[in-house]
């Protein structure tokens, strides 16, 4: 049986409706080309066709808050049904990605169905008001909400995970990434989180005293773990990670198979019921935006005792 599921939204400057979609369901070149987003387009493009599809789902359903860009991404990505209100969804999907980006839409978008019981995948940063989230949490738990960066998945870091002995070996991270903490600080976040136990579990937090948004996080095993979210710069998603055996860079670039894995997971919790990520890690990180946010430059706190 095919998992339907429906494209929520559009928010300016990211193109998650555009990947997710083409991901699932493949995509029309020229249709893209003309929708515009050329680096979408471009990693789109490097993949062989067997690389597209996850299992039994496909997109059938997009609706966004313009009826054209709609249109738009429903001819790029194979989407057959256009919805003019998201209320035609109800009842024709099994599934919902919430593919906004501006945290303060995604509750009023991401309710209806949840309290409906529909599995719903939110972009990140999934909220930055900690009522929400407590509103978040039991949808959560119960695997019928999912939120992460898709860089908590990336292939460049899958020799750390698979190695306890090189995980345990880190003596210090330094992350830098572009433009701010919330939207794009969070990609980093996750990834260093995904290396498990107390990599996701910051015990206290400094804002630096410098120009651009810069963190100093102690880790419950003691690691620093720096990031700097450098503003308007060139492309960089990266990670310096040392150790005994000196200092290694990765950079984070293959987002297609980061998403994949992401919307991959996002299917069998739809399928299984069962969260792909520990609640209380989505909880601590969301909190710790929160938190970060909220500091002045060179104020500290104790984050989890």
């Amino acid at each position: 049986m095919v998992i339907r599921i429906g494209i929520l939204g559009f928010s300016e400057g990211n193109g998650h409706p555009y990947s997710f979609s083409a991901i699932i369901n493949g995509f029309d070149e020229t249709a893209f080309k003309q929708a515009g987003w050329p680096v979408i387009l471009d990693y789109l493009s490097r993949r062989s066709s067997s690389e597209f599809s996850i299992d039994d789902a496909m997109v059938t359903h997009v609706w966004t808050q313009d009826l054209d860009l709609s249109k738009k991404i429903a001819a790029a990505c194979r989407i057959e049904n256009i919805c003019a209100d998201v209320s035609e969804m109800f009842g024709e999907v099994d599934a919902v990605i919430v593919a906004r980006d501006d945290w303060e839409t995604h509750e009023a978008l991401a309710a209806p169905f949840l309290h409906e019981s529909i599995p719903v995948f939110v972009d990140k940063p999934l909220t930055l008001d900690n009522c929400q989230l407590d509103r978040f949490m039991p949808h959560i738990s119960e695997g019928k909400l999912m939120s992460c960066s898709g860089l908590r998945y990336a292939v460049e870091l899958d020799r750390l995970r698979r190695s306890d002995s090189e995980v345990a070996g880190i003596s210090s991270i330094r992350c830098t990434v572009v433009n701010g903490l919330e939207k794009y600080g969070v990609h980093l976040i996750e990834a260093v989180a995904s290396l498990g136990g107390p990599f996701a579990r910051p015990v206290s937090i400094r804002r630096l005293d410098v120009p651009h948004d810069a963190f100093l996080f102690i880790l419950e095993n003691g690691v620093p773990f720096h990031l700097d979210c450098l503003g308007s710069v060139e492309k960089i998603f990266c990670l310096n990670i040392a150790d005994s055996g000196g200092d290694t860079r990765y950079d984070l670039h293959d987002n297609f198979r980061a998403f994949k894995r992401t919307l991959r997971n996002y299917v069998d919790m739809v399928k299984s019921g069962v969260p792909p990520i520990d609640p209380m890690e989505t909880n601590r990180i969301m909190r710790l935006l929160v938190a970060a946010r909220s500091l002045a430059h060179g104020d500290e706190i104790r984050f989890y005792p």
